[in-house]
Formats: C-alpha cells, sequence, structure tokens
C-alpha cells in the first residue's frame, strides 16, 4: 500500500513536471530558413550578421524579463554576468548587443516587419503571422 502511494506521488510529480514546463520559440518573418542552435548562438553573439543573404536584426526582451533569462541559459548557454562581460569587451570593438524590444508583442510586431529581424516569445502568443525557426523549453 505504502509502495502504491510513493509509485503514485512520484508519477504524478513526473507528469506534472512535464505539464508545467514552459516552451519558446524564436521566430522571424516568413523569408527566414531554419537556424540551427549554433547559427543562433552566433548571431545573437554578434560573430554572424547574414544569414544566407539576408541580414539578420536580432532581438531582445528587457534584462530582466524571465524569458530572456531562459533564452540566455537554455539557448545562449551563458549566464547574465558572462553576457555583461562578453559585450563589455565587445563595446570597445565597436559591436554592440542585440537591439532590446519592450515585450513579446513588440518584437512579434517588429519581427513582421523587417526582413531579417528574429526574436523570441512564449510559444502561447504565436500565430500564423510568424515563422518558427527554432523551440526551447524551461
Amino acid at each position: 500500500m505504502k509502495r502504491d502511494v510513493l509509485k503514485f506521488v512520484f508519477l504524478f510529480l513526473l507528469f506534472s513536471s512535464s505539464v508545467l514546463a514552459k516552451e519558446y520559440a524564436l521566430i522571424s518573418n516568413k523569408n527566414m530558413h531554419k537556424l540551427s542552435l549554433n547559427e543562433i548562438k552566433a548571431i545573437y553573439l554578434k560573430k554572424v550578421t547574414f544569414a544566407g543573404k539576408i541580414k539578420v536584426l536580432p532581438l531582445n526582451l528587457s534584462s530582466r524579463d524571465s524569458i530572456r533569462a531562459n533564452f540566455e541559459k537554455k539557448v545562449l548557454k551563458m549566464n547574465f554576468s558572462r553576457l555583461k562581460s562578453y559585450w563589455t569587451k565587445q563595446h570597445y570593438l565597436g559591436r554592440r548587443p542585440p537591439l532590446t524590444m519592450k515585450s513579446q508583442e513588440a518584437i512579434k510586431t517588429f519581427v513582421k516587419k523587417v526582413d531579417g529581424a528574429i526574436g523570441y516569445i512564449d510559444i502561447q502568443n504565436l500565430d500564423e503571422s510568424v515563422k518558427v525557426l527554432y523551440t526551447w523549453k524551461d
């Protein structure tokens, strides 16, 4: 009996954690092709400025946004202090970090209108007006 209860609790926790995991998407307008994880990292670190023949413009949410923190951790594989140090060094080389937008809606609107613009949003905010380039979970 006790063993069955523990088994039930374990399965419940396992199921609920997968259900609660949030999913995010890197988006663009319909003209951009899918990007690999390495391409995304290179674009967001401004090591690459073109994807094929399209000049890419990466967009960030504000530094306090939890989706941005998740993007930096899961996709860029960098924490806030490491990124801050990186961009301080890049500043002296004449490179600026990606543009910052105020909201997911602002990113989606900008991406729809500007060829080469890419940004990340919660997958719940997707619609058919944008193209998904890459997805990840919490």
